[in-house]
């Protein structure tokens, strides 16, 4: 098989045994008459259904297409991640594996990356989704992050995108940070754009979103700000946090001396409340002394933990090769 290939498509799955074949049909009736030589890598997400043992048969008769697993459910965006990792295609498809969204879309994706783009986000302008549950907060969510990270994406939930390999695969994925992907990649400037791409209503199995995820993306939303904003220098970050906290210690240093000299009783809660709050401000300038030697020495590509994640990975090349791809 060649080594470089000119489309990847990753989908990952999480308990879609009835979905899975039906995609992988999907996407080869996309794919193959863009006349393109391309893989599929489908990553299980820690399924407790069928969904490993189809997609592990569905690899056996078709060399395209590989396969990843975990050994417990990660979350998508480290399924995703893995994904990505083991892409060895020049531009990367993601998206959805519950057939909402539609494979028939990607070559009209590939047709802006040839444009020059480097990251072409999908939009689900007619979403078939519940009203309340799932397109209200999505409106809200997307507006938000617009406006915090200056990145002015319509949907930003949306799994369907297309990005050259060499954008995505240095950009850190982790937690629910695959919303945030086009904020994430700004910091380098890429070239980004924004299509209207079908999508369908679920018709098999069940939503693994909800509500509760709304205090994860405004966490989220509050680290990809003080990447964006101070990811080169942390100590600025750090020093601005813990400022009013050295203001307030002084403050209190001060008006314990004072009460002292105009009493005689030292205020034992005063000058205790005011030296906890210089040790903040300390411990906060010191985390960031300690993000600048991170970040100067480390490797900050935190993808990284899809490979540690992966357990399994089923190749029509033999289990050889796919042990010794993981391992790289």
């Amino acid at each position: 098989m060649p080594s470089r290939y000119d489309l990847s498509v990753v989908v990952p799955f999480l308990n879609e045994e009835e979905s899975i074949r039906h995609m992988y049909d999907a996407v080869i009736s996309a794919v193959e008459p863009l006349e393109r030589r391309f893989e599929v890598i489908f990553v299980d997400d820690g399924s407790t259904d069928r969904t490993l043992a189809i997609a592990r048969e569905l690899a056996t008769s078709d060399d395209r297409l590989r396969v990843i697993s975990f050994r417990r459910n990660y979350g998508q965006t480290p399924a995703m991640a893995a994904g990505i990792d083991h892409a060895r295609g020049r531009v990367i498809v993601t998206m959805d594996g519950d057939l909402q969204n539609d494979p028939r879309d990607i070559g009209e994706l590939l047709k802006k990356i040839e444009e020059g783009y480097d990251l072409v986000v999908g939009w689900r302008h007619d979403r078939q989704d519940k009203l309340f549950s799932r397109k209200i907060p999505s409106v809200i969510a997307n507006w938000l992050i617009g406006k915090v990270t200056a990145v002015p994406i319509k949907d930003n939930g949306c799994s369907l995108k297309a990005y050259r390999a060499e954008v995505i695969q240095n950009v850190p994925l982790y937690a629910e940070m695959h919303r945030f992907i086009p904020a994430m990649a700004a910091i380098a400037g890429p070239k980004i754009a924004e299509i209207k791409v079908r999508h369908h209503a679920r018709n098999f199995g069940s939503s693994k979103y909800g509500l509760s995820r709304v205090y994860k993306v405004l966490l989220d939303l509050l680290t990809i700000k003080t990447l964006a904003g101070f990811f080169s220098r942390p100590t600025i970050w750090f020093s601005l946090l813990g400022a009013p906290f050295a203001v307030l210690g002084v403050t209190l240093g001060v008006a314990t001396v004072l009460s002292f000299f105009a009493s005689g009783t030292f205020p034992m809660p005063l000058a205790g409340t005011g030296l906890l709050f210089i040790a903040l401000s300390v411990f906060l300038f010191f985390n960031g002394i300690l993000g600048e030697l991170v970040y100067k020495t480390g490797d900050t590509k935190t993808g990284d933990f899809a490979r540690m994640a992966v357990s399994d990975r089923t190749n029509i090349e033999g289990s050889a090769r796919a042990k010794e791809s993981i391992t790289q």
